[in-house]
């Protein structure tokens, strides 16, 4: 095995972005593609990490960047700064983020017609948007993600992405009446939808840097490992072989 990693720069409007991909180039392709979205902060070594692994389980993993080449926020302030313009205009948020896919679907190492989602904080949010939003992945995967709805009028009547949100009961960022609020949305929308929730466990509880009980943000193991268990069932489910 040979986990390769390549830079991708694509644009939106005046915005560089700066994206990377990791494969196994041992394996036969084109692979499924499987985004890679970011928290709050933009993307990290954290994604690119997530992208590589990925790549081990016989995937295209792609870190995508929403905020522009070389942003990142260094603290809760900034963090806040930079992710509010994606959620107060969701239609924004969703435009990067399908600009984002078509950057991953035009490498060689990935099969365009297989894509799937997975995010973080922030970037659970995004995963589910991209699935309301009715773009062509097979999967939409949110840990310990957001879950407010978009407040837009262009969704599809029905969701076929199959969706499956990781949280922790005590997340003090979603709470249980927005877990149940998520529930009857992807019901109403026909959509194939689960939700694990880890007892005793905050939010970021996949991030090993999070340590901040007063803020709501804590790493637990046992649901870190979990989740990428479930995380990797499903893709396994909706890309066989």
């Amino acid at each position: 095995m040979t986990i390769k990693t390549l830079s991708i720069e694509y644009n939106h409007n005046d915005t560089v972005c700066e994206g990377m991909l990791a494969w196994d180039d041992s394996r036969s392709g084109p692979l499924p593609g499987v985004m890679v979205s970011h928290a709050w902060g933009g993307r990290s070594e954290f994604e690119d990490t997530k992208a590589k692994e990925l790549a081990k389980l016989g995937f295209a993993g792609f870190a995508l960047d929403l905020y522009g080449k070389g942003v990142t926020g260094s603290g809760k302030e900034e963090n806040a700064a930079l992710m509010k313009p994606f959620r107060d205009d969701r239609k924004l948020l969703r435009e990067r983020l399908k600009c984002a896919m078509q950057a991953m679907q035009k490498q060689q190492a990935v099969d365009a017609s297989r894509c799937a989602i997975i995010g973080y904080c922030f970037g659970g949010l995004c995963a589910l948007d991209m699935a309301r939003s009715g773009a062509d992945v097979k999967a939409a995967i949110s840990l310990h993600g957001l879950f407010e709805k978009p407040g837009l009028d262009d969704n599809p009547a029905k969701i076929d992405s199959r969706i499956l949100a990781l949280h922790g009961w005590d997340d003090p960022m979603a709470k249980p009446e927005s877990v149940l609020e998520l529930a009857e949305e992807m019901t109403a929308l026909g959509a194939d939808w689960q939700v694990h929730a880890y007892g005793h466990t905050l939010h970021a509880f996949t991030n090993p840097a999070a340590n901040d009980p007063g803020f709501g943000t804590v790493y637990n193991a046992d649901a870190d490992r979990r989740s990428w268990q479930s995380v990797a069932n499903l893709l396994a489910e909706v890309f066989p072989g």
